[in-house]
This record gives structure tokens, sequence and C-alpha cells, in this order.
């Protein structure tokens, strides 16, 4: 193993996270576009060096096409800029030079480091830091494993896998639905790792 794949892989944070696509160049000075996983990107602002992946290290998923020479795709970014220009992000970094390096990054993914992100607010919590908590209700019977969440507008709802549901189960019939909301959700302990809701097993 040479030098360069050691420091490579040396430098990639263990609790790295996606965060965002890289979708086009923007203007013709190196900047390129990102379109951020989040409605609130304050990740992308918050770490001034992000980790790329091309699209083909997606496991299940087709080589995107727009990646070009995937081998040269840089490890790190060291970010200079990042405002949001609409629903994208306009990045500009002193390793990409000019357009042309900017559209050799199309369709790469972007990760930042977990510890880079802004401390959240009290009783605010970041998707990542929930997904793969139990929840249990009041009586302290266990409702499953949050496995994603749903984004409805005024509120997020928890996807929580049911324990009894069988592997090749239907969504449907596999999960309930918990409106993260404090009518339903009494609290989040994630030193724990375990949300406590007021929910009954018939809901």
């Amino acid at each position: 193993m040479n030098s360069a794949t050691t420091n490579e892989q040396a430098s990639w944070p263990d609790d790295a996270i996606e965060v965002g696509r890289i979708i086009d160049a923007w203007g013709i000075k190196g900047g390129f576009k990102v379109t951020p996983f989040s409605s609130d990107p304050q990740a992308l602002f918050s770490s001034r060096r992000w980790f790329l992946k091309p699209a083909a290290d997606v496991p299940g998923r087709p080589a995107s096409p727009v990646v070009r020479n995937a081998q040269a795709l840089p490890a790190t970014l060291k970010i200079t800029s990042a405002r949001e220009q609409g629903d994208v992000v306009v990045a500009t970094s002193p390793d990409i030079p000019d357009r042309n390096a900017a559209e050799a990054l199309k369709g790469a993914r972007v990760f930042v480091s977990r510890e880079s992100f802004p401390t959240a607010g009290d009783g605010e919590y970041y998707w990542i830091d929930l997904i793969g908590l139990d929840v249990v209700n009041r009586d302290g019977v266990a409702l499953g494993p949050v496995v994603d969440l749903i984004d409805t507008g005024p509120h997020c709802v928890l996807r929580v896998r049911r324990p009894e549901a069988a592997p090749d189960a239907k969504p449907d019939d596999a999960e309930r639905l918990i409106p993260f909301v404090d009518a339903f959700v009494d609290q989040v302990d994630l030193a724990a790792r375990r949300i406590t809701v007021d929910w009954g097993l018939d809901y």
C-alpha cells in the first residue's frame, strides 16, 4: 500500500456522515453545486473539510453516468466558501481551480465529520442521532427501533420497525409511524439510546 493511500484512509473520519451530492459546476472559477440531504444544510456550512466518494461506492446502486474519472476524485476538499443558492449549496475550494475540475466532481457523494455538526438547540435532534434508537411506551413495552424519519413539513414522523415483523414484511405491515411531537414523545435519551413515547400497541 502506498503512502498516499495510507494517508487517505487515515484522514477519513470514523464518524463520517453523508450530507449531500455534488450535481454540477458553478460559474467559470471552479465553483460547484451541492444538493443537500437536509432542508437545513448547516452541516455543510460548519465543516471546512469535506470528504468525497464516487457514486459508484453506493452498494446496490449503479455508477452515475455523470461521474468522470472516479479514480481521480479527491478524497478530501478544503472548503473556502459555502452558501445557499435556492435549493442548492454553492461551494468553492482551492483544490478546484476551474470549471473543468468542478465538472469532474459531478455525482460525488459529500461527507462531513459528525463532530463538526453545529450543536443542536434544546429539544432539537439530528435525524442521524435518532435512527437506531429503541422506542418504548410509558408501560415500558418495546415498540421497535427507529429506522428512518419522514419530514411532513409541520413536523417529523418516526418510522419504527415492529419487533415482531417478519424480515420480508412490507413497510405498511412492519412499521409504526409515530409523530415526533411533544404530544406523543415524552423523552429522548441519546445516552441510553432510547425514546419514550405515549403510544399504545394498538395505535
